[in-house]
């Protein structure tokens, strides 16, 4: 899960948000050429190549899935698609498809066991996620395999509103938690919802239960006895569903950016921002030139908040690529949600804040500004499945009470319109009325209990999962390694070349990965301004 407004090193994974989704439908595109045999299939030929049943699930070898631009890791890989009920409960309904695309190992000897890519999100595309993959070595010596979830850009159909992300760029000018932008963001939510309705879409049949049993059957049809699972951000949320509702046939589970199912909702927000913020400003107060130059910097972020709530500031910033001005409006709230994805650029946060401090907004206006009027927050994000998650399962088992505590909590003296909207979460409560699907069973919020070794990896300036859901899950994992990567954003595998070894040497070796690499990093050098 992640916001996704500011620049960072990767776009992060609503993210937790009403963020972006793509125009398109179908789901398939070029085919690619097949690659030499790699890991094996039960019928002896490289995994990908044979169709195959597992119940109402059939897999067809085939074109490879569309993405936004091409991605060259996808060069060479064996694609195909999965065919699955759209709602397991309604035996004979309508049936959808999803995109497989199996990258192979670049060792001429892989193992068995591939590793299946899990998205962030909720809504993110996997096979648009295969570059980050590939480029950490993830298929060092194993085939990693992509699939669209349900709902996502390269499935068919695809829960894609590109209404929302306009109004997600018109909104950077308007008051961010103001009831009237409250009333705009709803319409958006519901206009999305009755177009989708209207193709006859069952929006109570996307959500992590069918997703975790369309896996199951991705395996069973490609005949794998045995694979590991590889979540980021909301993919955790997705993986940990898995281990409980499907554990046949994991030999091992990694998680990155940890969101936990049974504490995932607003509360876990503010907690995870406030985790995330103290690491980066402890982490200045550590370094004698940002001391120096920034003392005392929690509460000049406190007193920002506070001031741009009461006050409000408006300015105007041109971004790369349009020489047209945008107008940018800073309160309360948008500089907390601006902060949550800040974490990813971390060396000019204190000069931005600074900056701030001394009416120079241009810099945190920019980069507001950027992550959502960016091509990449357009037409990409599926909303109807981050909403059948959002509203299914977790708003029914929070109370707004329980929401509204997390954020005095986490920052008392904030607002309580600040409080009132939860990081990366804003207008979710109203949002989830105007989506209006059924509760899932309050099982979903069941802790994940079992023996399948696991990784649990975090970054310490992590602000939307925070680093403490790695001992929180790890609690009722026996076998569970918890990792905690300092100075690093959400989703460690993406920004880090230690967290990538880690993660590697774990699905090499379940029970003793290689955590050498943490001895010897530092804090990233803040800027520092005149």
């Amino acid at each position: 899960m992640a916001s996704h407004h500011a620049p960072r090193r990767r776009r992060a994974v609503r993210r937790i948000q009403a963020a972006g989704a793509g125009a398109a439908t179908g789901l398939l595109i070029t085919g690619l050429l097949a690659t030499p045999a790699r890991a094996q299939d039960d019928t002896g030929g490289p995994i990908g190549t044979t169709a195959g049943k597992a119940g109402d699930a059939r897999y067809e070898p085939g074109p490879c899935p569309k993405t936004p631009e091409p991605v060259a890791a996808l060069e060479g890989a064996r694609c195909g698609t999965l065919t699955v009920p759209e709602n397991r409960t309604r035996p004979g309904g309508r049936t959808i498809k999803l995109g497989v695309a199996i990258v192979a190992a670049v060792t001429a000897n892989p193992k068995p066991d591939p590793i299946v890519w899990l998205a962030g999100g909720p809504g993110d595309d996997a096979v648009g996620e295969a570059k980050m993959a590939i480029d950490g070595g993830l298929n060092r010596d194993r085939d990693v395999i992509f699939m669209s979830q349900r709902g996502t850009y390269s499935a068919d159909p695809e829960l894609l509103c590109p209404n929302i992300d306009e109004f997600n760029a018109r909104a950077v000018g308007l008051v961010y938690d103001a009831p009237s932008t409250e009333r705009l963001h709803v319409e958006a939510t519901k206009a999305c919802r009755d177009k989708l309705a209207g193709r006859g879409i069952d929006l109570s049949a996307y959500n992590d239960t069918e997703s975790a049993a369309d896996y199951a059957d991705l395996r069973a049809a490609l005949g794998i006895k045995e694979w590991n699972l590889f979540g980021i951000s909301y993919g955790t949320h997705l993986a940990l569903v898995s281990m409980r509702q499907h554990p046949e046939g994991l030999r091992s589970v990694g998680i990155d950016g940890i969101l936990p199912p049974s504490r995932a909702g607003s509360a876990l927000t503010w907690s995870s921002a406030r985790q995330g913020f103290d690491g980066l400003f402890k982490a200045c107060a550590d370094q004698p030139a940002c001391n120096k130059r920034y003392p005392g910097l929690p509460a000049t972020f406190d007193r920002l908040v506070r001031q741009l709530e009461a006050k409000p500031v408006t300015t105007t910033v041109t971004l790369p690529g349009s020489p047209k001005p945008v107008k940018v409006v800073l309160d309360g709230g948008a500089l907390v949600n601006w902060m949550t994805s800040a974490t990813h650029v971390a060396p000019q946060v204190p000069l931005a804040l600074d900056e701030l401090a001394h009416g120079k907004p241009q810099r945190i206006a920019r980069q507001w500004a950027g992550g959502k009027l960016s091509p990449q927050a357009m037409g990409r994000v599926a909303h109807g499945l981050g909403y059948g998650i959002f509203c299914s399962e977790w708003t029914p088992y929070e109370s707004q009470e329980q929401a509204l505590r997390g954020g005095r909590e986490a920052f008392p003296s904030y607002p309580r319109s600040v409080q009132a909207q939860a990081p990366q979460l804003t207008f979710l409560r109203p949002d989830c009325a105007a989506w209006n699907v059924p509760a899932a069973p309050r099982s979903i919020r069941d802790v994940t209990r079992g023996d399948i070794p696991t990784l649990a990896i975090s970054g310490g300036f992590d602000s939307q999962t925070g680093a403490d859901n790695g001992p929180y899950v790890a609690r009722t994992l026996s076998k569970a390694k918890v990792v905690t990567v300092p100075y690093e954003p959400h989703v460690v595998f993406a920004s880090s070349r230690c967290a990538q070894e880690i993660t590697v040497s774990f699905f090499d070796n379940p029970t003793a990965p290689k955590t050498g690499c943490l001895r010897g990093l530092k804090s990233p050098r803040f800027e520092v301004g005149p």
